[in-house]
């Protein structure tokens, strides 16, 4: 089953207690295979969930769709690679280890073997029975009050084969990863670390490999290199003697290669840091590593050489090839990061990435840490509008936008399966907030049909979302969900992938053989179906492939789930009955395909005991595992199918070494099963035997042989039902009524063809039912409720929409913008398409399907284009209108401004852009006092000032999703004067003539102005303008001290400039450019115009502007030769001067 959340993947961090095929399958950060992976967490960090952020897909374990971690506290943790059996261990320091114990929560496996149940009490012991408490002793209630229902208790103690071997030095190591080969091979591996909590690095490893199925130990140390830290274990999927370690990036980056299950090594230096490995499905040699700078390399040598496929990849959306979808096998999907911050979707080979060689199948940008590829879909998300759009692809052919009912309005989704082609789905609709609606799909993963309401959901400590939904293993179509109702969490059952759904009946009898007085619908058993965080409390449920009537789950009876007053309960049926099993939370161990189920207490206490059942928990013998009662911090199974050995990893005290205790099961059993040892068992739904359209007989062993299970083990027969209306869930477009007739919806309109239907051809008219997916039935009411094929009736165009890929009514300048044409309606094979772009260009098209990847168009100049499209099929015509914003990047925006004003005069500012044409543009301005700005849609306005003083006004430029902006300040008085200066010939060599060097050379000349004539600074304002030779203006100003008083007169103001200009004209003032360079400033002209600051890149209306100023500065000149002789005096008359 797939992972549900935006957070989430496969638990890590948890407690397990494995074996064989019920073996808990837990993410070691960092590890992958297949088709997922897991990041990499910081050495010594607790392992947590494997998320994958953002998003809206994911896949996982089996089970509760995602989880959280246990936190870092005084008990272990535990996590299993995919696609090995490592088991990773930890406890935190000065605490002594704690039993931490949680069954698998399902895997995605698939198998044919399903079996079955035997009957109520048939082989039960009567054997006084007595409930297990701490040491073993009988708890109260020990008297059978229906010895055929209660669940019986052997107390005599047996004795299990097993023996006990202590990693010797290794008592202060906090962590451990095993792996067990398995499958007729007897090599265990396991790597334990010191992880020094107050340095936050691991200080030491060792290495450790068992040759006889965990009997003795071998320290590999010297193998791999004494001074070697060790940090991560790694196994090959596919071929399990295949090894590979990673070093302490903080110490060396290296890898440890073994290709003999771990015998002998060998070292290679890597020049990145790995953050987490991806194995290719088939071929064993061939990884991805994913660097802690965000790049992806390839190995087709099983790490001994490295390949940079693509750098700026988004962690955790990267693949390889799925076989059967793609003819590639070393095709690499990836989601990658835009230098400008996009992501998209990229394929390709691995040994030949290439910026040519790379594909784009879907279109566009998607949204951060969307993609998922998983088994034959792909998806993708991308929001526009405020509104999230999923994007999938069926057998990587052309994207289809995902088909919810018209108004679920999803806010949030997150795919949970994509098994037996169909995609299983959970949606959070506009009007939910903890709870998701469950949508099932057709084989295309297009369409899709409500199958539950309300099912509870939680967010993890990581952020994750979890969802109580649970597949169980072994039968298909079956799962458990809990569903809220009225407030109220209740478990449901279903048999046939949500179309049908029926709450738990509660067992006849407690675990003492009481009656339970539990009525269906007020009252029922309820089941947490979660891994839980927290080994001691509610989470706990299993079952497995190998063994799929045995289900085996902690909950309650009564109105609803409740978290207190938790109990064990198996079926042994597929869910149809339920049989207390014990009082407190256990972790249940399927052993020899589910023929024999093992039990561990949770208890913070040491044990050395625990429970066997060998009649599907109808009755328990208790064994005792070692001598010495230990603290259990995992237990790991044999992998395989027998599952018959099994190692128990901990501690007989904080302070000790790890001890493993080998445990033989083969020693319990007489003999293997013959083929008299069986008998058949049908599934069934509450009496009901056809399920999912057929009917399917199982061997299951007889309680009373205590054999081992051999090849008639899960052995099934399955024949075909007659169809019926059970076997078809309502289509899209349709909601199941009262009467159990599926009728269109109120926003359905059941007459609408397919936009593909062309006059001549046929199209599939739906009936308004269609059946389940992988449902096996036939004849019956099929032919009824299946989709007619039916001629295309000719049709007039209708719905016609012009829109961009993306969604956008943007496009940029110089790039291609793809348009999409969409039809609701209508005859699109003979169908004649023009399109007019509004810039001069036009195309036209004789049908629809050559413009399904869409039509790409180039703008070169900005503006706003009307685009139009037109459809015409002979029947009739459409048309529709896009009105295309196109623009070009907004680089520089300048504000131009008189640097000083009279009071009340009109004042003219202009924004002066670069590039000068970017299309459509906003402009805000900010000016004086106004507490709220003036929006214009020009670059330029006139404005007055009332009072005298220093003003500051703003303009902001919004261009698309930029926004620019530019402040200068302007001085407002009655009255001042003003004089143009020039400057030794020498200074125009040192001008570079940009806005800082002007800036900072108008301070120098008023400091050399003050200094020269007394006149208080306050009076002098000084701007250098622009351009060559280098010129600048001198103003004097009235200026007022705060009191207000003392406020310069005009007379003032004339005997200042007088001073200023005798200064001036006896040289009197200079100043030191750098040394030896003296520059002479002197007086040159009255001004009679405004003097416009231009730079080389301002517009060409500013460049006008700039010549008109210099003819009017040669008319004054002019004027002032022939009617000016005695020495110059200041004009009172006001002048403005822009400055940059």
């Amino acid at each position: 089953m797939g992972k549900v959340g935006a957070g989430g993947g496969s638990p890590a961090g948890l407690s397990a207690l494995l074996a064989g095929a019920g073996l808990l399958v837990l993410c070691v950060p960092g590890a992958c295979c297949g088709g997922s992976c897991c990041p990499q967490l910081p050495p010594g960090s607790a392992p947590g969930w494997a998320a994958t952020p953002g998003g809206f897909v994911g896949r996982g374990p089996r089970g509760r769709a995602a989880a959280t971690p246990l936190p870092l506290l005084g008990r272990p943790l535990f996590a299993v690679a995919p696609g090995d059996r490592a088991l990773s261990l930890e406890r935190a320091p000065g605490t002594a280890a704690f039993v931490a114990m949680a069954p698998r929560a399902g895997r995605r496996r698939r198998s044919e073997a399903e079996p079955g149940k035997a009957d109520r009490g048939e082989g039960a012991s009567r054997s006084p029975r007595g409930m297990l408490r701490d040491g073993g002793q009988p708890g109260p209630g020990t008297l059978e009050r229906d010895p055929d229902k209660a669940t019986r208790f052997r107390m005599e103690e047996l004795r299990l084969t097993s023996t006990t071997f202590a990693l010797t030095g290794d008592s202060a190591h906090n962590q451990a990863m095993v792996h067990w080969s398995g499958h007729n091979s007897s090599v265990i591996l396991i790597l334990t670390k010191l992880y020094d909590y107050n340095l936050g690095s691991i200080t030491e490893s060792s290495l450790w490999r068992s040759t006889d199925y965990g009997t003795t130990y071998e320290k590999l140390n010297d193998k791999v290199g004494l001074k070697t830290i060790l940090s991560y274990l790694y196994v090959c999927p596919t071929n399990k003697r295949k090894i590979m370690l990673l070093t302490d990036p903080e110490i060396e980056s290296s890898l440890l290669i073994s290709s003999d299950e771990g015998a002998t090594y060998q070292k290679y230096r890597l020049n990145f840091y790995i953050q987490s490995l991806l194995f290719h499905p088939k071929q064993e040699d061939w990884i991805l590593a994913y660097s802690q700078d965000q790049k992806l390399y390839s190995s087709a040598e099983f790490g001994r050489r490295w390949q940079l496929i693509q750098e700026g990849v988004v962690p955790n959306r990267f693949y390889w090839s799925v076989m059967g979808s793609n003819k590639e096998p070393d095709l690499v999907h990836l989601e990658a990061r835009t230098i400008d911050g996009h992501s998209q979707y990229l394929t390709c080979r691995m040994q030949n990435c290439t910026e040519a060689n790379r594909n784009k199948p879907f279109p566009g940008y998607i949204d951060p840490d969307s993609l998922i590829v998983q088994d034959d879909y792909v998806f993708v998300q991308l929001t526009s509008g405020g509104r999230p759009h999923y994007y999938v692809s069926y057998r990587r052919n052309a994207f289809a936008q995902m088909k919810l009912p018209k108004y679920a309005l999803p806010k949030d989704m997150h795919v949970i399966s994509t098994d037996e082609n169909q995609v299983f789905a959970a949606v959070q609709e506009w009007n939910q907030n903890d709870t998701y609606n469950l949508y099932i799909s057709d084989t295309r993963g297009v369409y899709f049909t409500l199958a539950l309401e309300n099912v509870q959901s939680s967010r993890g400590p990581e952020g994750n979302i979890m969802i109580d939904l649970y597949e169980v293993a072994g039968i298909k179509g079956m799962f458990l969900a809990n569903k809220k109702i009225d407030n109220q969490v209740k478990t449901f059952i279903t048999y046939n992938k949500g179309r049908d759904w029926r709450l738990l009946q509660a067992p006849d009898t407690d675990l003492r053989g009481d009656p339970v007085h539990c009525l269906l619908p007020y009252c029922s058993l309820h089941l947490h179906l979660k891994v839980s965080e927290n080994p001691y409390t509610s989470g706990i449920i299993a079952s497995r492939d190998t063994a799929p009537s045995i289900i085996v789950a902690s909950g309650n009876i009564g109105s609803e789930l409740s978290d207190s007053d938790i109990s064990m309960f198996v079926s042994s049926d597929a869910g149809n009955t339920w049989r207390q099993i014990f009082e407190e939370e256990h972790s249940v161990l399927y052993l020899d395909q589910g023929g024999v189920l093992v039990a561990m207490k949770h208890t913070s206490l040491p044990i050395r005991h625990l429970w066997l059942s060998f009649d599907e928990g109808r009755s328990w013998s208790k064994y005792s595992f070692t001598s010495i009662p230990l603290f259990v911090d995992g237990v790991l199974g044999e992998p395989g199918e027998e599952t018959l050995i099994m190692t128990v990893f901990g501690h007989f005290s904080h302070r000790s070494e790890w001890q493993l205790v080998k445990v033989d099961y083969k020693s319990i059993f007489d003999r293997r099963c013959a083929e008299e040892d069986y008998r058949p068992w049908q599934l069934h739904s509450q009496g009901e035997a056809c399920i999912m359209g057929a009917k399917r007989v199982y061997k299951k062993r007889k309680s009373e042989r205590k054999c081992m299970q051999g090849k008639y083990a899960g052995a099934m027969e399955s024949e075909p039902c007659v169809c019926t209306e059970a076997d078809f869930d309502c289509d899209y477009g349709y909601e199941r009524h009262s009467n159990g007739q599926c009728l269109p919806a109120f926003w359905f309109n059941p007459s609408s063809l397919s936009k593909d239907c062309s006059l001549g051809q046929s199209y599939l008219n739906s009936t308004g039912y269609r059946k389940v997916v992988s449902n096996n039935c036939t004849d019956g009411v099929r032919e009824q409720y299946t989709a007619k094929p039916q001629k295309c009736p000719g049709k007039a165009p209708r719905g016609l929409r012009i829109v961009t890929a993306d969604g956008k009514l943007t496009a940029e300048q110089g790039h291609n913008v793809t348009l999409m044409v969409q039809l609701e309606e209508g005859d699109v094979q003979r169908t004649l398409i023009q399109v007019d772009f509004g810039d001069g260009v036009a195309v036209s098209y004789v049908n629809l399907s050559s413009m399904e990847d869409g039509i790409k168009h180039v703008y070169h100049n900005v503006g706003i284009f009307r685009v139009t499209v037109q459809v015409d099929n002979g029947l009739g015509s459409d048309s529709a209108v896009l009105y295309l914003h196109v623009t070009c990047p907004l680089e520089h925006v300048h504000l131009s401004l008189p640097f000083v004003t009279t009071k009340n005069k009109e004042v003219n500012a202009t924004a002066v852009l670069w590039p000068s044409q970017v299309g459509t543009l906003t402009y805000v301005w900010w000016y004086g006092n106004n507490t709220e700005p003036l929006i214009t849609l020009e670059g330029s306005i006139s404005f007055k000032f009332t009072s005298e003083g220093m003003n500051t006004i703003t303009v902001q430029v919004s261009a698309g999703n930029a926004i620019l902006q530019d402040t200068k300040s302007i001085a407002v008085y009655e009255e001042f004067r003003s004089l143009r200066l020039s400057f030794s010939p020498n200074l125009d060599d040192y001008n570079p003539d940009i806005p800082e060097w002007r800036r900072d050379i108008s301070r120098v000349i008023k400091k050399s102005l003050v200094e020269a004539t007394g006149v208080p600074g306050e009076h002098i304002l000084v701007a250098v303008l622009p351009g060559l030779p280098t010129a600048a203006e001198l103003f004097v100003l009235p200026y007022q001290d705060p009191a207000g008083e003392s406020k310069r007169s005009a007379e003032d103001l004339e005997q200042i400039s007088e001073l200023l200009i005798h200064k001036l004209n006896q040289n009197s003032v200079h100043f030191e450019l750098k040394p030896g360079v003296q520059i002479l400033v002197h007086a040159a002209h009255l001004t009679a115009a405004p003097l416009v600051d231009l730079t080389p890149t301002h517009s060409g209306s500013a460049m006008l502007m700039l010549l008109s100023v210099v003819f009017v500065g040669l008319a004054v000149f002019v004027i002032y030769k022939f009617k000016r002789r005695s020495p110059p005096r200041l004009d009172w008359k006001t002048h403005t001067l822009n400055l940059f």
